[in-house]
């Protein structure tokens, strides 16, 4: 997340929060490129410049928020500032959300941060958090004087596309009340392993928006697991290289080499070279599955939540929610 603790400096007046909708795309991706350019170029990374991100993506975000969608606007309307807060039932996180860099140092970070706890607690989220960059102490310190604690790193592994011995099972091939009794039932098994989670709205935005899909593990009626994945690039312009896991769901963690194997298989299927999964520190055993199996570490991300609102790990099976989009 790309804020900045700068001194306190007077600028123009800013108006908000309002909600962003898919108009606002192309400022939303102006800011999002100058702010993230920019905290890059405070790292000491000179030479990044962040691109834009594929206007399908956004469009997911904006969906996913729905009116935690917020942004900032100044005098002529143009966006400064936005933070895109997100409900799965009992879980809230925040992301991405940055500040244009000529308003950074102005409190609107702050702000903006502020606003979106606001937002998630009037949600009744039992979690609220959000993830940054490890490395970036500022940003870590401007978090934790707004009340947030750090927690587990998330990592991002990837595995090679390979096929399988069958063809996966796609929420994309159901249709009607087949497709709903699905939904519903991955619903049972996401309150099940996490009591009061619902991604719901996110297999059905991605299924819609036509992203990705969601592979379901066992029995339609009463799956083992689920995932939801996107195979569409992140990047504007930029051709689908990988398949990225955005929730998973399994009753039981022993059949995590099962989902990984069809997953794998998806991905060869879709034309892409690899899978890639943000695994959080807090599982461990799973970590230790996907490093059995071949996984390389690609990135890694802090995962911090607000104090009082931190999440509480599967005694039995797994969940794994992505806090970026």
């Amino acid at each position: 997340m790309a804020v900045s603790s700068r001194p306190h400096r007077p600028l123009r007046p800013v108006e908000g929060p309002f909600v962003a909708t898919h108009d606002d795309i192309v400022q939303l991706n102006e800011v999002f490129t100058e702010a993230f350019t920019e905290r890059y170029r405070k790292d000491g990374m000179h030479g990044v410049r962040v691109p834009p991100l594929n206007p399908a993506i956004w469009r997911y975000a904006i969906d996913d928020a729905g009116d935690g969608a917020l942004c900032w606007r100044d005098e002529r309307g143009r966006i400064v500032a936005f933070n895109m807060a997100h409900v799965s039932g009992a879980e809230g996180w925040m992301g991405p959300l940055c500040v244009r860099p000529d308003h950074q140092g102005s409190g609107l970070g702050k702000r903006i941060v502020q606003s979106g706890m606001r937002w998630l607690r009037q949600q009744h989220t039992r979690v609220i958090g959000l993830e940054t960059m490890p490395r970036t102490m500022d940003n870590i310190g401007f978090y934790a004087a707004l009340g947030f604690v750090p927690g587990h790193l998330t990592v991002t592994l990837t595995l090679d596309a390979a096929l399988g011995d069958r063809s996966p099972r796609l929420l994309s091939q159901l249709h009607g009340l087949e497709r709903d009794d699905a939904l519903e039932a991955c619903r049972r098994l996401t309150d099940r392993v996490a009591p009061g989670y619902d991604f719901t709205r996110e297999l059905e935005i991605t299924d819609t928006l036509a992203l990705g899909d969601t592979l379901i593990l066992g029995p339609l009626s009463d799956p083992r697991g689920f995932a939801l994945c996107h195979s569409a690039p992140l990047v504007e312009g930029r051709p689908r290289d990988e398949l990225r896991v955005l929730k998973l769901v399994l009753a039981q963690r022993g059949d995590l080499p099962s989902l990984l194997g069809a997953l794998s298989d998806l991905a060869r299927r879709l034309g892409t070279r690899r899978l890639a999964v943000r695994m959080q520190g807090d599982c461990p055993d799973a970590f230790r599955t996907m490093v059995s199996l071949g996984a390389r570490v690609r990135w890694t991300d802090l995962r911090m939540s607000l104090h009082g609102f931190s999440e509480t790990p599967s005694a039995d099976g797994l969940v794994l929610s992505n806090w970026e989009i």
